[in-house]
C-alpha cells in the first residue's frame, strides 16, 4: 500500500516542478540542507511548525 504524500512534501514537490527548481537550489534558498529538505519530501522527517512557516513563505 503506498502512503500518500504530505501536504508540505506535495507542496515543494509542485512548486519545484512548476519553478524547476533542484532540491540544491530550494536549500539554499530556504536555509536548509539538502538531506533534510529529502527526508521532508520523503516523510522520513516530520518539519517543525518553524521549518513549515519557513518553507511556505519561500513557496507562497
Amino acid at each position: 500500500m503506498e502512503e500518500e504524500v504530505s501536504g508540505i512534501a506535495e507542496e515543494i514537490i509542485q512548486y519545484q516542478k512548476k519553478h524547476e527548481m533542484t532540491d540544491g537550489d530550494l536549500a539554499l534558498n530556504i536555509h536548509t540542507t539538502i538531506e533534510k529538505l529529502h527526508d521532508i519530501k520523503s516523510m522520513e522527517y516530520q518539519p517543525t511548525p518553524e521549518e513549515v512557516a519557513q518553507l511556505r513563505k519561500f513557496i507562497g
